[in-house]
């Protein structure tokens, strides 16, 4: 049986018969203003460790009231998270449980502490959360969240921005999949206290380019973060960052024609999930599902080593009773996944 440390078990498989349910990477294609604007002549110079003007003054018309000098341009949003955390290096997190799996060994190698609150029905109590906000450095709120597939209610969210900032604590808002939400409109947090962390890998379909970012308006964190990342990678891959700019001039028709498959894509696989008798919650965006499962590790063991079939532990994202699925992949293909989960039940009990 496989061992299972991590999900770096399984990121970046690909061979003939597997079916992977693992990676959120989406397999729809980028638009094609992606590939206009590049220019690799230019582009294997150093660039400026900020990011590049254009591509900060452009996305400054989509957040208001900011400036080019409210943005860093990163490697993905993974490096903005942990440029953020290592900036601050003490004090206590707050983290909604589940996690997105690389929140907890970000926080932790960054020198800070974990506090949990436990989601009820896959969203926030905020009772709890204003118990445990207090002392706490940061929180990290993530909405529509990987790994639930949930949207956090407007007014909750509300109560989190203003309780933080009576408190003087910092929200860490990773709004990766802001653009795929399919029930409501996205809230944006905002405020002096907020950092927002994003990136073109899943709105544009670009996971393997590396371009997010983050925006605060904050001007202290935007020059500690500059800091750090002028004596660790630097600048962001330029290519990247003229594949980014590019993208932002495809019509809006483009991200809604995405949401409307992701979606349909919801509908089918929550569905396949209910008729096997799995218990879920519903997700209202991202591409995330996390059904209850007993014996986990057994099931997601058998189920790539007899049955090519990729899952994610749920305990990775401190959910130990469930296991993650994405639904990243085209419908025949998830078809042919649920008939061979429907088989590997016949091997494992997981209901």
């Amino acid at each position: 049986m496989l061992k299972l440390k991590s999900p770096a078990d399984f990121i970046g498989k690909q061979s003939d018969g597997v079916i992977s349910f693992g990676s959120g990477q989406p397999d729809l294609p980028p638009p094609a203003e992606a590939f206009a604007g590049i220019n690799v002549k230019r582009d294997l110079r150093y660039g400026l460790i900020q990011g590049e003007l254009k591509l900060r003054e452009a996305l400054s018309k989509e957040y208001a009231g900011s400036t080019a000098a409210n943005f860093v341009i990163t490697n993905g949003a993974s490096e903005a998270l942990d440029l953020v955390f290592r900036a601050w290096g003490k004090g206590k997190v707050l983290l909604p449980r589940p996690y997105y799996y690389s929140y907890l060994p970000i926080i932790q190698m960054a020198g800070m502490t974990p506090v949990f609150t436990d989601l009820v029905d896959g969203r926030i109590d905020i009772k709890d959360f204003r118990r445990k906000v207090r002392g706490c450095r940061a929180v990290m709120i993530n909405s529509p969240s990987n790994p639930t597939g949930r949207v956090e209610a407007i007014e909750t969210l509300k109560e989190i921005e203003k309780t933080t900032q009576k408190l003087g604590v910092h929200i860490v808002s990773d709004e990766v999949y802001k653009d795929l939400i399919y029930e409501r409109e996205n809230y944006h947090l905002h405020g002096n206290h907020v950092i927002t962390i994003n990136s073109f890998s899943k709105t544009y379909c670009m996971c393997g380019v590396r371009v997010g970012y983050l925006w605060t308006a904050d001007k202290r964190v935007v020059e500690a973060v500059c800091e750090m990342k002028t004596h660790t990678s630097m600048n962001t891959n330029l290519v990247g960052q003229d594949m980014a700019l590019s993208t932002m001039s495809a019509p809006k028709e483009y991200i809604e024609k995405q949401r409307e498959i992701w979606k349909a894509r919801r509908d089918y696989i929550y569905k396949g999930l209910l008729d096997l008798g799995f218990d879920l919650w519903r997700p209202e965006g991202a591409f995330y599902v996390l059904p209850k499962c007993k014996n986990a590790r057994k099931f997601v063991s058998v189920l790539y080593e007899k049955h090519k079939v990729i899952t994610y532990l749920g305990e990775w994202f401190g959910a130990p009773d469930r296991i993650r699925l994405s639904y990243a992949l085209d419908v025949k293909l998830m078809e042919e996944g649920l008939a061979r989960l429907r088989a590997a039940m016949k091997e494992v009990r997981v209901l």
